[in-house]
């Protein structure tokens, strides 16, 4: 057994153990609301929003004194909001804006809905805080009993955006996971794949190219990523050595650390790619921070990071606080971590050690475990359907694909859901991206039996105002072309698992174009 190996595992499992005490969750965000106040009190926010007082009703008031002050003198923020009122300023140059000093770093995030992209502040603080919550999550490996000690002087592949970031005179910009692998610790470079000079390159093919050349070269035994693109660069690699599986590849290969989307309906299709069972952690990390991650195995949801730079409030996802577009209203109700309930849904309102305050990030969640802060992610505060009260969650799809796909024996590799006026009423539209033979017919109809099996509403609706449902079976392929041609291909980027406004005529003229008229079908 390797030296470096056992003497890493044993290190990580004594500092795992120290790390097992029991947290309040109340008193770690409490502990962590002070702490970004106290920070950012001297900035431009923080002045205007008396962060003082509230500081002081914090430390000495009585119970949560400190949070109704919060909530009364510090607006909710979505991203036009706090770009318009604050970030455009930090964007600019000025310092001392939401958090101290100038902002160097600026993670680009635009979902596929949208055209123009967000600028969201990476400050100094924010990576690393990042990088301590990776090392943190490092730790927590020692809970896996089936992973070897020679595992942990193996490599790490992360594909994510390009660490050539662009500078526009006064900042750099880039994806979040180009930045912090820009920013990797020089103790780690030895296992970092796929190294310095492939991450800097843009073109998302081309790395794609050049990964698959050096393949063979590496010893892999991590991989982190978001499930669409790893599968795709496994399969171009499987191809190109003509092999069987990735493990005749990277036979030392065991984790698979994953985030950005449910995993469950890639899994099958994975699977596939694979010569022996792996083991799988999630992961949530968004532009706006590293929130939340698996700690032990099997866990049904991911543990929030508590006490490194967030602090969380949670706004039932319900119609009096969103519109029935996903829209917040001015002043939702919000709760603190100690007032949540299990098996509710939760949009997520973040104030960050990059400057983000009272902010909105788009998405919705799900306490399985209050005790431990375990959640898990249901989707978007706009990617959902209530059309006519339906309230289908893309936690609802996601199982549902994933049943079907299990009980026809196919690999869904995307999909995505439009609501559309149908005669007087209303119908969804399906689009699932398969390279299986599959009936549409038969696969409308599980796709629908599962839904009412899983969602009430869904069930009433579709004996009134929700007269039909459409699937048009498309090559897998196609969702990613229609991503490159919005230049979105690779990286954090994902297809909206459900369609709105323009994106509908839009993509249904991209699949007119590909031969697949989806309008005839609901003809």
């Amino acid at each position: 057994m390797a030296l470096l190996g056992s003497l890493l595992k044993r290190s990580i499992r004594l500092t795992d153990a120290v790390r097992l005490k029991k947290v309040n969750p109340q008193k770690a965000q409490q502990k962590a609301f002070v702490k970004l106040l106290a920070k950012a009190r001297t900035t431009e926010f923080g002045k205007q929003y008396a962060f003082e007082e509230i500081i002081h009703l914090a430390v000495f008031g009585k119970d949560k004194e400190f949070y109704r002050k919060f909530q009364e003198k510090v607006p909710v923020h979505d991203y036009n909001k706090m770009f318009n009122d604050w970030w455009h300023r930090t964007l600019n140059g000025e310092k001392d804006i939401t958090w101290p000093g100038r902002v160097k770093y600026f993670a680009l995030s635009s979902g596929t809905s949208e055209s123009a992209s967000k600028y969201i502040p990476v400050t100094k603080t924010m990576s690393k805080a990042i990088q301590r919550t990776s090392i943190r999550q490092i730790l927590t490996l020692s809970r896996y009993q089936n992973l070897p000690a020679q595992l942990y002087e193996k490599g790490f592949l992360m594909l994510g955006g390009s660490t050539n970031l662009s500078f526009r005179g006064n900042h750099f910009e880039g994806d979040l996971s180009g930045i912090t692998a820009s920013q990797i610790p020089f103790w780690f470079q030895q296992f970092y794949k796929p190294g310095r000079e492939i991450a800097r390159e843009r073109d998302w093919a081309l790395k794609l190219d050049e990964i698959t050349e050096q393949a063979s070269q590496w010893d892999i035994g991590f991989i982190v990523g978001v499930p669409a693109w790893i599968q795709l660069l496994m399969e171009k690699i499987i191809a190109h050595y003509k092999v069987k599986t990735i493990h005749d590849i990277w036979p030392n290969l065991m984790v698979f650390c994953h985030g950005g989307v449910s995993f469950e309906p890639y899994k099958k299709g994975f699977q596939k790619l694979l010569g022996r069972p792996i083991t799988y952690i999630e992961t949530y990390l968004a532009s706006e921070g590293f929130i939340a991650y698996q700690t032990h195995p099997n866990a049904e949801g991911m543990q929030l990071v508590l006490n490194n730079g967030l602090f969380y409030e949670f706004i039932p996802f319900n119609d009096r606080n969103f519109t029935a577009d996903g829209e917040m209203v001015p002043t939702p109700e919000t709760l603190m971590i100690d007032d949540v309930e299990e098996g509710k849904e939760y949009a997520l309102l973040l104030s960050t050690c990059s400057g983000a305050w009272r902010y909105l990030i788009g998405d919705t969640i799900r306490f399985v475990s209050k005790a431990r802060s375990e959640i898990v992610i249901t989707g978007r505060t706009k990617h959902f359907l209530s059309l006519c009260g339906e309230h289908l969650s893309v936690d609802n799809m996601n199982k549902a694909i994933e049943l079907v796909s299990e009980e026809l024996g196919i690999d869904v590799r995307e999909f995505s859901v439009a609501g559309i006026s149908y005669e007087t009423l209303f119908a969804h539209h399906w689009y699932i991206g398969t390279d299986s033979a599959v009936d549409a017919e038969q696969l409308r109809d599980r796709i629908d039996a599962r839904l009412k099996e899983l969602n009430d509403d869904y069930a009433v609706e579709r004996r009134h105002a929700l007269k039909d449902i459409f699937v048009t079976v498309v090559p897998s392929s196609f969702f990613y072309k229609w991503m490159e041609a919005k230049g979105k291909l690779g990286g954090q980027h994902k297809f909206p698992r459900v369609l709105k406004k323009n994106l509908i005529a839009d993509w249904e003229s991209f699949l007119q174009q590909q031969g697949i008229d989806a309008q005839a079908v609901r003809s």
